[in-house]
């Protein structure tokens, strides 16, 4: 049987777009945020606090975050629904703890203040708007819990609607806080993020009850064995360090970016150069549960899913290229994005250092979905040890021998740390998967 047998480009894209229209419309939130932030009173002061509080909900969502593939890979009827929900509650219990503890007034004058060196007007803001995002984590969990079984069930366009909801929450309650209130950009920026997720976690539970149903009908044992803790725990560990690390990467950059030239400016244009980043890089992350989903029981689908990979690789790429390199560019960062045009060229050259991103966020989905999909998690968690060990090794040369503008260190630095997170995975390219097909 020839690998179109198997699974078409057109299937793909079809299962895919869905759910890349999903992370495109989460991506929307940042630029749309940090513009409405740039056009309110100080625009350099918000724009900082909101990134730096940004990075912090971040990191303490970073143990919930890959909940969604676990839900794809794992979840097969009755006991294994209710075994990872239970799992999932009582993650999102921890991390939402854990940010509690974060705004304890000590513990944040002692990390904003003493470990970051934020300035006193930029803390004040960070720590009001991490408070306005304590409910971030733990929604974050609920959520992507029900959109892997949404996706389980190959109902993706349900998980788009979900967003849907999310983006017309978010966009709303900000306007409407500019309009009728006087609040900081910042705590406006973080009012609004929250307000989205909620909506968007209580509409993919409603929308997922048909598959919940299915599964709850379903007898006690889906297979022979009956999933247990103890598999769970040892399947999802290692995912949850990668995104620990991977999202712990942030508050870091943000550490080293106040420590280096030009810090009011860098960490002004860092959610900025960031959000738009996203933009192009949300249509890779969508790709890792396709690849989950798709690959086949014996991986049979495995080349044509690395086909399409490498396709929509270097679309994103140009993508990104055209704003990075054209005059596209100042026209985001000044008429979209609101900044000033001495901040716009700020911007301007960590984007172009950055236009690779996006498309090695596709090929290290599609790396990691092949490792997902063998129930082999560690090779993911040690990809990320890679990268994110050479984006401190990069930020620290940088800062702190070469005295580099903190942006520009950081830009550097991001780009050789997922370099080196691809090739450690480079073999997944050349997988044994691929020699099954028939």
């Amino acid at each position: 049987m020839t690998q179109s047998s198997f699974l078409s480009q057109r299937r793909i894209l079809l299962f895919w777009l869905p759910l890349a229209s999903t992370w495109l419309m989460m991506s929307v939130e940042g630029p749309f945020l940090t513009a409405v932030i740039a056009r309110l009173g100080s625009p350099a002061y918000n724009l900082a606090a909101f990134g730096v509080a940004f990075s912090f909900a971040l990191l303490a969502e970073a143990p919930v975050i890959m909940m969604m593939s676990a839900a794809v890979a794992l979840v097969n009827g009755r006991a294994s629904y209710l075994r990872l929900r239970t799992f999932t509650h009582a993650i999102n219990a921890a991390v939402t703890l854990a940010l509690g503890f974060l705004l304890l007034p000590p513990v944040f004058d002692f990390v904003g203040r003493t470990l970051i060196g934020l300035p006193d007007e930029v803390a004040r803001r960070t720590w009001l708007a991490l408070l306005v995002l304590l409910p971030w984590p733990g929604t974050i969990g609920f959520r992507r819990f029900y959109q892997g079984v949404l996706i389980r069930h190959g109902q993706t366009r349900r998980v788009a609607y979900g967003t849907i909801v999310r983006l017309f929450s978010m966009s709303g309650v900000a306007l409407i806080l500019v309009r009728l209130t006087e609040l900081e950009g910042a705590i406006i920026g973080a009012a609004a993020l929250s307000a989205g997720v909620i909506s968007e976690a209580l509409a993919s539970r409603v929308m997922a009850n048909q598959a919940v149903r299915s599964l709850m009908a379903g007898p006690n044992e889906e297979s022979s064995e009956t999933l247990k803790y103890s598999e769970i725990i040892r399947f999802y560990i290692p995912l949850a360090l990668t995104t620990l690390l991977a999202l712990g990467v942030h508050p870091l950059v943000t550490f080293f970016v106040g420590h280096g030239r030009f810090a009011l400016e860098s960490l002004a244009v860092l959610p900025v150069v960031n959000s738009l980043i996203f933009v192009f890089r949300s249509l890779g992350l969508a790709y890792q549960e396709v690849g989950i989903a798709l690959m086949g029981e014996h991986g049979e689908n495995y080349r044509a899913l690395r086909r399409f990979a490498w396709s929509l690789g270097l679309a994103v790429v140009a993508g990104l290229g055209l704003i990075a390199w054209t005059p596209l560019g100042r026209l985001w960062f000044e008429m979209i994005s609101g900044l000033s045009p001495e901040l716009a060229r700020f911007a301007l050259t960590p984007t172009r250092i950055l236009v690779l991103i996006p498309g090695l966020a596709v090929i290290l989905s599609f790396q990691r979905a092949v490792l997902l999909h063998a129930k082999r998690t560690m090779p993911v968690t040690m990809a990320t040890v890679i990268e994110v060990a050479g984006i401190v090794a990069v930020l620290s040369v940088g800062i702190f021998v070469l005295d580099a503008v903190g942006i520009v260190a950081a830009a550097f630095a991001l780009l050789l740390g997922r370099i080196g997170a691809n090739l450690y995975l480079l073999p997944i390219l050349r997988s044994p998967l691929a020699d099954r097909e028939t």
